[in-house]
Order: structure tokens, then sequence, then C-alpha cells
């Protein structure tokens, strides 16, 4: 009687279990949807970048804010679960392209860390912090309880693993030179403009059309190039990222094809069951249209950074700026906080907030070199590539140091904005930015009778 008693539990809780498990491949079909979301975000701002000839791929659409990374949390549901069975070739792809698609999405949205204050920021790098924090220990324990169980490695999980851990630090690294460079920034178009209008004698609301034209290609420049956005973009971390992205969009390929040699294909093992397959498809066409706008950052860097290469010794290429360090500095060299009557515990204190800030200045220090390194390294393979004539490399390439549009009258690159240590902007940029401002001039010259145009200018790009 006891043993049928016990037998009856046992189906009831087996049947219990598979009653709770059947709205699984429901929640699978929840994280494609999410991971389509974003997928779909990215490719409309590489599109958007592309069809405004903006390489720099501003963040219109996909930007790091409390949406995206709900939608990011939600797509990273698998990798973070650790009560089903995910040991199937299936499930280990889709743990993988979960990883990898978290990278390309970090990647992606980096330039928007430009157009962000300082308390949307910080809440924003917590909250990331503690998914990827989580994401990682998440999965260094999944491996930990499988590595017995599955016959083959799966060291690319662990491979996008780093290259998401690599993706925090230097989205950190980054954030901390958003407002140092957003001030300098603002100081160099102050003065630019005043001496803009200086130049052309501006003091009136009637001006005339030629002088006009003038002042608008000027201030557009100047707005175009100090763009929090664009000056982002055109770091060396940020360029990194990219190629970072690329790097695991790699991976993800190559796990692709080197599971099914070394693992038969089984039925679905976990819960998920046929929801995996649209997870592992829809994040893996995520990956491969997110990897667009950071690849093509790079690529623009490392190829205009290939003109410059003989401009500069290796000791000032490697030269860190004050712009990078300038924000833990000040915290270092700042009071403490907190009033602390105790004088021992007080220096105890500032002794070790001086210690954690230096092995943060020396961390970001390795990182802008590891950075500037690999833009180097880009940079040179390009070079070599061009001197073997593999790939023709236009004039494109030129320092855009020359007049654009053919008015002899206005050098711009007198107004682009720029941060010490940078070495320009390409051609193609500034010609794209040179033909927005000439179409600006026949908005304006159109669009505002009784208006005074630079005051109207002025308030549409500061």
């Amino acid at each position: 009687m006891d043993s049928y008693q016990g037998c009856e539990t046992s189906l009831s809780q087996i049947d219990l279990q598979a009653k709770l498990e059947s709205p699984m491949p429901w929640i699978g079909m929840y994280i494609a949807a999410a991971s389509v979301v974003c997928s779909l975000a990215m490719a409309a701002d590489a599109f958007h970048g592309f069809r405004s000839k903006m390489l720099w791929f501003p963040c219109k659409y996909f930007s790091f804010n409390a949406m995206s990374l709900t939608l990011l949390a939600v797509a990273l549901k698998l990798p973070v679960d650790l009560t089903s069975d995910t040991s199937g070739m299936h499930e280990i792809l889709a743990r993988v392209s979960s990883l990898v698609f978290m990278s390309t999405a970090m990647a992606n949205f980096m330039t928007s860390l430009g157009s962000m204050d300082d308390n949307e920021m910080l809440l924003n790098l917590a909250a990331l912090g503690i998914m990827i924090i989580t994401v990682i220990v998440n999965v260094c324990i999944h491996y930990k309880q499988i590595s017995h169980y599955v016959g083959f490695s799966i060291g690319e999980e662990i491979v996008a693993t780093g290259f998401i851990f690599l993706s925090l630090v230097m989205f950190c690294s980054s954030a901390l030179t958003v407002l140092t460079t957003r001030n300098y920034i603002e100081r160099m178009y102050q003065e630019m403009r005043k001496i803009a209008l200086d130049e052309e004698n501006v003091d009136g609301p009637k001006i005339p059309v030629d002088k006009l034209r003038l002042v608008v290609k000027k201030y557009w420049v100047m707005a175009a190039t100090g763009c929090p956005q664009f000056v982002m973009a055109r770091s060396v971390t940020c360029t990194a990222s990219g190629l970072m992205c690329l790097f695991v969009a790699i991976t993800l390929a190559e796990v692709h094809i080197r599971m099914p040699i070394v693992c038969q294909e089984d039925e679905f093992t976990s819960t998920y069951k046929w929801s995996i397959k649209w997870i592992l498809y829809v994040q893996s066409i995520g990956v491969a249209l997110g990897t667009t706008a950071p690849a093509f950052r790079w690529f623009t860097a490392a190829r205009y950074k290939c003109s410059d290469l003989n401009r500069k010794s290796f000791k000032n290429e490697l030269k860190i700026e004050t712009y990078w360090i300038q924000r833990l500095v000040d915290w270092r060299e700042s009071s403490l906080p907190l009033q602390i009557q105790h004088e021992k515990w007080k220096k105890f204190l500032h002794a070790v907030r001086r210690l954690v800030l230096n092995c943060c200045i020396g961390v970001q220090i390795l990182l802008v070199w590891a950075s500037k390194i690999v833009l180097l390294i880009s940079a040179l393979f390009f070079h070599h590539i061009k001197k073997l004539n593999i790939i023709v490399i236009g004039a494109s390439n030129n320092n855009g140091g020359s007049e654009s549009g053919g008015d002899a009258q206005l050098d711009i690159t007198r107004y682009v904005l720029l941060l010490p240590g940078e070495p320009g902007i390409p051609k193609e940029t500034l010609e794209n930015i040179w033909n927005e401002a000439l179409d600006l001039t026949v908005i304006i010259e159109c669009g505002l009778p009784g208006h005074d145009p630079v005051e109207y200018l002025h308030l549409t790009l500061v």
C-alpha cells in the first residue's frame, strides 16, 4: 500500500513538473522576440548611418538606456538559466550566440555615452555592471557543472564571456572621459564661435547672403565635429571595441561550423525545446546585423590612421592625453565626502581611496595604450595591403586638410573641433559635413524671413 502511494506521488510530481515546463517554449519565443527588437534597432542605426553618410553611426534607435537594458536582460535569459539542461548542441550554440549578442549590443550603443548626463550614465552603468557580472558568474557556474558531462570543449562560451567582461571595462573607461571631453569641446566651440563671428563682422539681424553662407558653414562644421556621439565614436576605445565586436562575431561563426562536426545533432535537451532554434537563428542574425556599425567605425578609423602613420613617433603615438585620466585624478585629489572625526580612520580611508584610484588610473592607462596599439596595428595592416596593391585604397585616406566643395574662401578644417592627440577627420566625412552645411544654408535663407539667422542657427546647434 505504501509503495503504491509512493508511486502515485512520484507520478503526480512528474505530471506537475511537466505542467510547469510546458510554457517554457513560449518563454523561449519571448526571448527571441526581445532579440528581434534589439536586432532591428541595431540594423536601423546602421541603415541610418549609411543613408545619412555618417560612417561613425550615431545611436538613434538603439541607445544605452533603460529600455535597451531591459530587452537585453530578457535576451540573456538562456546564459543565466542554471536549472535547464542546456548540454545539447543547439542549446550550447544558443548560449554562445546570446553572449556574443550582448557584446555586439554593447559595441553598438557605446557612442550614446557621449550624449548622456552624469546621473543617467551612472545609473545605467550600475545596471549594466550588475547584469554583466551576474551573467559571468552564472556562466562560470554552469561551465563547472556540465564540464564533466559534455564530451567536447565549449571554450567559445568562455571566450565570449571574456569579451563581455572586456567590453564592460572598456565601456566604463569610455564613460570616465565623457564629462572632460564635453567641457573641452564646449570651450573650443565658444572660442571658435567668437572667432567665426568676428571674422565676418556679424553684429546685427541683417546679414549679406555671402556672409550668411560662410557663417552657416563655420557653425555647422563646429557643431557636427563637436557632436558628443561623434567625439565618442572617434575615441580609440570605441575603435578597439569595434574590432572586438568583429572578433567575437567570428567566434560565433567558428562555433557554428565546429559544433556540428564534433557533436551529433540530437533532440532538444532543454525545456525550451523547439524555441531554442528560434533564439539561435534570431540572435545569430542579430549579431551579423549588429556587427556592421562597430566594424565600420574601426575600419574607417584604421584606414584614416593609415595615412597618418609617419607623422608621429611611436612614443608620441602612445602618449596618454590628460582627458583620459583627468576625472580619476580629480577624485583622487578631492577631500573625502564623509565627515570623520577620528584622525586615524580618516587617514586610513584616504589612503585606501588613493590606492584604489591609483589602480584605476593604471588600468585606464593600460586600456588606452592597448587601444592605441590595436589602432596602430590595424593601420599598419591596411598600409601593407595598400603597398601590395591587394586592395586599392584611394584618395579618401588623405588628410581632410584642403578646402571642400571648391569654396576657396573657407578652409573648413580650421573649424573642426578635435580633442588633443586626434589626427583629424577623414576627408569623406568632412565632405559630407560640407554638403550638409550647403543644404542648411539654403534652408535658412529661404525659411527665416524677419528672424536673425545667426541667432537661430546658434539656438539650433548648441
